[in-house]
C-alpha cells in the first residue's frame, strides 16, 4: 500500500514537472517570435535612421525639437514621470504596474533619437521593450501567479537584447542576472535562453540584423606582468563606471533644479548636444557610437574619447532624449582601454576589449554577462585577461550601478545579505 503512495506520487509529481516545462517552452517560442519580430522591426529602422542621418547631417539641427516632441510624447501617453528600464526591474521585484504603452513609445522615441542624432544607445529601449511584451503576455493569458510572470518579462528582455545586439547567450543570462545582484533567477534559465535564441535567428534572418564580432589584433601571453597590466585597467574601469553612473544622474537633477519645466530642459538639452556635436565638427559622438568601437579595437581612437562620450550620453538622456546606455557603455570602455594600452605600450586591442567588458559589468553589476559578452564579441582567446578584469571591476565598482531599481541582495565583499538599492 505505501509502495503504490510513493508510486502515486512519484506519478503526479513527474507529471507536474513535465507539464511546467512543456508550458514554458511553448510560452518562451511565443514570446520569442512576437519579441523578435517586432525587436527585428525596430532594429531595422533604428539601422536607416542612422544611416539617413549620416548621409543628412542638417538633421542635427532638429536635436532642440527632438526631445521636446518625446517629452510630449510621454506626457500625453503616460502621464507619469518616465522612469525607463528602471519600472521594468521595479516590476519583478514588487509587481509595479507595466503598462503595455511603453512599447510603442519606446519604439518611437528611440527611433526619433538616432534620427536627430542623440547620444543613446539601444538595448535599454531593447530591455523595455521586451519587459512590456512579456508583461502583457502574462496579462493576455491572465496569468495569476507573480513568478510567471516575472519569468514572462524576463524572456521578453533577453529575446529583445539578443535580437539587437546579437549575443544570445549573454542575452539569456543578463536578465536572470541584472534583477538581482548576487542570486540568479535559475527557473527562468530555460525559458529565457529559447526566447533569446529564436528573437536572435528572426532578427538575423528576417530583418538582416548583424551581430558584431571584433578581432583582437594582439593577445599577449598571459603572465604575471600582464596580468598586472590588466588588472590596473580593471581597476581604473571600476572606477570610471563609477564615474558614468554619477554623471549620469548629476546631469539628470542639474536638468531638474535649473530648468523646472520638461519642455524647456528638453529644448536646452538638445541644444547643447547640437552645440557640442558642431564643437567637435563630426558625429563621432551622435548616436550609439558602435561604428567607433572597432575604431578603438584598431587602437584609432582619441584619448579624450571615453570622457567626451560621457558628457554627450549624460546630456542625450538627461534632457528627455530614449534609448539607454548599453552600447555608449561599450563605446566608454573600448575608448578608454584604447587609451590606456596606449599610454602603457600594451596591445591597445586587447585593453579596447577588456575595457569594454569591464565597464559593462561595472554598470550593470552583472559579472556573468560581462564575461559571456566578451566571449560571444571576441572568442576566448583572451579568457584569462577578460576574467581577471570582470573581477576587478565587479568588486571595485562598489554598489553603483546604471538602473536604481536594480537590488543588491548579497554583499560583493562577503557572503551577507544585504538587500539594498544601487546608488
Amino acid at each position: 500500500m505505501e509502495k503504490k503512495k510513493i508510486l502515486k506520487h512519484k506519478i503526479k509529481h513527474n507529471f507536474k514537472r513535465g507539464y511546467t516545462t512543456s508550458k514554458w517552452v511553448g510560452m518562451a517560442i511565443i514570446i520569442g517570435v512576437i519579441v523578435g519580430f517586432i525587436s527585428g522591426v525596430f532594429g531595422y529602422f533604428l539601422q536607416e535612421v542612422t544611416a539617413l542621418r549620416l548621409a543628412h547631417g542638417e538633421l542635427l539641427l532638429l536635436l532642440p525639437v527632438g526631445s521636446v516632441i518625446i517629452v510630449g510624447m510621454y506626457k500625453l501617453v503616460l502621464k507619469q514621470k518616465d522612469p525607463g528600464t528602471n519600472l521594468v526591474l521595479s516590476a519583478i521585484h514588487s509587481d509595479d504596474h507595466l503598462p503595455l504603452r511603453m512599447a510603442p513609445l519606446i519604439f518611437i522615441s528611440t527611433i526619433l533619437t538616432h534620427l536627430v542624432g542623440g547620444s543613446a544607445g539601444r538595448e535599454g529601449a531593447a530591455l523595455q521593450l521586451g519587459g512590456s511584451i512579456g508583461n502583457a503576455m502574462s496579462r493576455f493569458l491572465k496569468s495569476e501567479q507573480k513568478e510567471d510572470r516575472n519569468i514572462m518579462i524576463m524572456c521578453g528582455m533577453s529575446a529583445a537584447f539578443s535580437a539587437l545586439f546579437g549575443t544570445p547567450i549573454a542575452a539569456a543570462v543578463f536578465s536572470m542576472e541584472v534583477v538581482s545582484v548576487g542570486i540568479m533567477h535559475y527557473a527562468a534559465l530555460l525559458p529565457c535562453a529559447i526566447s533569446s535564441l529564436i528573437a536572435r535567428i528572426i532578427a538575423k534572418y528576417f530583418f538582416g540584423i548583424s551581430a558584431p564580432a571584433y578581432d583582437i589584433l594582439k593577445t599577449p601571453a598571459f603572465g604575471l606582468l600582464s596580468a598586472m597590466e590588466i588588472s590596473l585597467l580593471a581597476i581604473l574601469c571600476g572606477l570610471v563606471s563609477i564615474l558614468f553612473c554619477i554623471v549620469l544622474r548629476q546631469v539628470g537633477r542639474l536638468y531638474q533644479k535649473y530648468l523646472k519645466s520638461p519642455y524647456l530642459r528638453a529644448f536646452v538639452g538638445g541644444s547643447i548636444v547640437l552645440a557640442l556635436t558642431i564643437f567637435v565638427g563630426n558625429q563621432t559622438y551622435n548616436g550609439t557610437g558602435t561604428a567607433m568601437i572597432q575604431k578603438c579595437i584598431d587602437g584609432e581612437i582619441s584619448s579624450a574619447a571615453f570622457a567626451i562620450k560621457i558628457i554627450f550620453t549624460a546630456l542625450t538622456l538627461g534632457c528627455g532624449y530614449k534609448g539607454g546606455e548599453i552600447v555608449p557603455t561599450f563605446f566608454i570602455g573600448a575608448s578608454f582601454g584604447c587609451m590606456f594600452g596606449n599610454l602603457i605600450g600594451f596591445s591597445p586591442s586587447l585593453c579596447a576589449a577588456v575595457g569594454m567588458g569591464a565597464l559593462f559589468c561595472g554598470v550593470t553589476n552583472c559579472p556573468i554577462t560581462s564575461l559571456l559578452v566578451c566571449f560571444e564579441l571576441f572568442g576566448f582567446e583572451a579568457t584569462p585577461f577578460f576574467l581577471l578584469a570582470i573581477g576587478f571591476s565587479y568588486t571595485v565598482s562598489g554598489y553603483y550601478g546604471l538602473y536604481s531599481s536594480q537590488k543588491i541582495v548579497y554583499s560583493k565583499y562577503q557572503s551577507n545579505y544585504i538587500d539594498k538599492q544601487v546608488r
